[in-house]
């Protein structure tokens, strides 16, 4: 290798390692992304307001809700009581949340048996705006700063001025009959409602029209801290049911195949599966298989046996008899389908026979009482089993 190559690598070395210095010394470009994610330490993430909770709520717990609401809150619903077995306050902050109308209900449903609801969005779905009456528009007058104050007169001093990442919608339609206006929003010479209270059954439903307020760029601003501790006052002291913008089935949107891919067992069987499948295709391409001859299956004469023994007990005018296994099979059938006890037919398997076949409670109590009073009759005749036949019959079909 001649000197003057020799010289020519040095330099392209030295340039390379002069760039890599480069690269590494120069402080990484700032995220201004809006991922409102609680493990986010970004201007625009809930980092600090996520570990701030216990702060706020001193004597409640922080639950991370990691799946829908409906999937979440549901596995808490008795069917029995037709109550929750948990009471707090749910709280979800996003620009644009993904709430389903599912889940949209099953929060309303919350809220009504006295729990608190806050959501903090840009955006509502549309089953939140039509049960709780409200619309949203946006502020054509938007000039990029905004002072947002309380109603509450106490809270007047957690007023606060922000200028980055506002939104310019407002709520332009409340009901006023159940909404209490809590906050505004002031751009320029305008004032636009953005933060609200719905009463909701024995609970209540808040929504905040500013959601970047909780973020760390405007939490570690000046004292803007204030203005997120007062929207936070309006909440009990419960237990914190944190939305969390890192759920293990976000990605999976609204594929058939969403519970299946959510569970680690059925998510590996399937993908088993899957791939037993290409590699049978792939070994077994070329393979082919000789004629199989067609061989009858044997007639299932179970149905006319039944029929033969039908008619044999109806003609022999042994109506007690055939009531009572016409009895003993559908009991068999509400144990088999439905998985109740059928040893006592009192009003609880009333209601929750009722409740398992979707069915008119008194419908179902009407057919229970007839197997009772025929259980207990000595003497059976053949209006009572056409009368049993037909309900049974009913009870089936409709």
């Amino acid at each position: 290798m001649s000197r003057t190559l020799k010289i020519y690598v040095g330099l392209l070395i030295l340039l390379f390692l002069g760039i890599i210095a480069v690269e590494f010394s120069t402080p990484p470009p700032i995220n201004w992304q809006k991922t409102f994610k609680e493990t986010h330490k970004i201007p625009y993430g809930t980092f600090v307001f996520y570990n701030e909770l216990h702060t706020l709520f001193p004597d409640s717990k922080t639950q991370d809700i990691k799946v829908t609401p409906y999937e979440y809150f549901d596995d808490y619903y008795s069917w029995e009581d037709s109550s929750y077995l948990t009471t707090g306050n749910y709280i979800l902050i996003d620009e644009y949340p993904n709430l389903d109308n599912s889940s949209a209900q099953e929060l309303l449903d919350f809220a009504s048996h006295g729990n608190d609801i806050f959501i903090s969005a840009n955006y509502f779905p549309i089953r939140l705006q039509d049960s709780l009456k409200f619309e949203t528009e946006n502020a054509f007058d938007f000039k990029g700063k905004a002072e947002l104050y309380f109603s509450n007169p106490s809270l007047k001093n957690d007023s606060i001025s922000i200028e980055k990442g506002l939104s310019n919608i407002y709520f332009s339609s409340v009901d006023t009959l159940y909404t209490t206006v809590l906050g505004q929003q002031k751009f320029a010479d305008s004032t636009h409602v953005n933060f609200i209270k719905v009463n909701w059954g024995s609970g209540r439903v808040f929504l905040h029209l500013q959601p970047i307020v909780f973020t760390n760029y405007h939490l570690l601003k000046k004292s803007n801290a204030k203005y997120a501790a007062g929207v936070m006052s309006y909440l009990n002291d419960d237990t914190i049911y944190f939305d969390s913008r890192n759920k293990t089935t976000k990605d999976l949107g609204d594929s058939p195949m969403r519970f299946v891919l959510s569970q680690p067992a059925l998510r590996y069987a399937w993908y088993l599966a899957l791939i037993t499948i290409v590699l049978f295709m792939i070994f077994n391409a070329k393979r082919r298989q000789r004629v199989v001859k067609v061989i009858e299956p044997l007639k299932n004469t179970t149905v006319d046996f039944t029929k033969t023994i039908g008619n044999l007990y109806y003609e022999t005018k042994d109506h007690n008899n055939l009531i009572e296994k016409k009895i003993k099979y559908f009991l068999e059938y509400i144990r088999r389908v439905y998985y109740l006890d059928t040893q006592t037919l009192d009003e609880k398997f009333i209601k929750n026979l009722a409740q398992k076949a979707n069915k008119e409670q008194t419908d179902i109590k009407k057919l229970i009482n007839q197997i009772v009073y025929l259980r207990s009759k000595a003497d059976c005749n053949e209006a009572d089993l056409l009368r049993l036949n037909t309900a049974i019959e009913d009870f089936y079909t409709q």
